[in-house]
């Protein structure tokens, strides 16, 4: 936790990108803080910056791009003098995880569902055998996926948008972070499944004590709403 309460504490984060020559500036100067437990919601347009924003947290900004002055505050360490993939691995699923808005590009195709699944889970609480498949079927459960021995063994292909969903959800909790960011969570799905994801993510965040950072462009009725202690963060061009 920082010095003020906050389990993360973004102080005037300025992130540019090298195109053609050309520098972009991308993010001016941008602040938030969020409290332990809290759900906090980043709305803006498409094109604003919200996920090149979030991305800065975990060490995900693409090659070009870069944080030219800022602090990204995370207990007490400032993420944002981060240099090596070392470090980032300390915070990133461990500390920080991500569910992003397509499913189908965050699994692997070639690979079972509780294979990536108990990849995660390994490589982040250290369990190894048994006890991985064991975790790995406990998480299953736990994100409303029925028959966890055999999806288990099932590739992406053969899961629906919403359930393919359910399981980037499961990787990214099985890693036990204390924040977990959730870019467009939605936007592949049906509305009425779109309900019942983001009632998961609330689900989880009560079970496992999560802070959670939700990026959306839509002020709809499917936007997820933070509780009452957590106002919108305002949006940004």
């Amino acid at each position: 936790m920082n010095q003020d309460g906050s389990i993360l504490s973004v102080r005037d984060l300025d992130i540019r990108f090298e195109l053609r020559g050309q520098s972009l500036h991308a993010i001016r100067g941008v602040s938030l803080e969020v409290q332990p437990g809290e759900s906090l919601a980043i709305v803006g347009e498409s094109g604003s910056g919200k996920s090149v924003f979030v991305k800065s947290f975990m060490g995900l900004l693409d090659q070009n791009g870069s944080i030219q002055a800022g602090e990204i505050l995370y207990n007490g360490q400032d993420l944002a003098k981060f240099t090596t993939e070392k470090q980032w691995l300390t915070i990133r699923g461990r500390e920080i995880a991500m569910v992003l808005q397509d499913p189908m590009t965050s699994l692997n195709p070639l690979k079972t569902i509780g294979a990536q699944i108990q990849e995660a889970i390994t490589l982040h609480r250290g369990l190894k055998g048994p006890q991985a498949r064991q975790a790995t079927l406990e998480i299953l459960s736990d994100v409303g996926i029925d028959q966890p021995e055999k999806r288990y063994k099932q590739y992406p292909h053969e899961f629906s948008g919403g359930m393919r969903q359910r399981v980037v959800i499961a990787i990214a909790v099985a890693c036990r972070p204390k924040i977990l960011i959730c870019d467009e969570p939605t936007t592949a799905l049906d509305v009425t499944i779109q309900a019942q994801i983001l009632e998961l993510i609330k689900a989880m965040q009560k079970k496992y004590n999560l802070t959670t950072i939700y990026i959306t462009h839509d002020l709809g009725p499917g936007t997820p709403t933070p509780g009452p202690s957590s106002p919108p963060c305002p949006s940004w061009g």
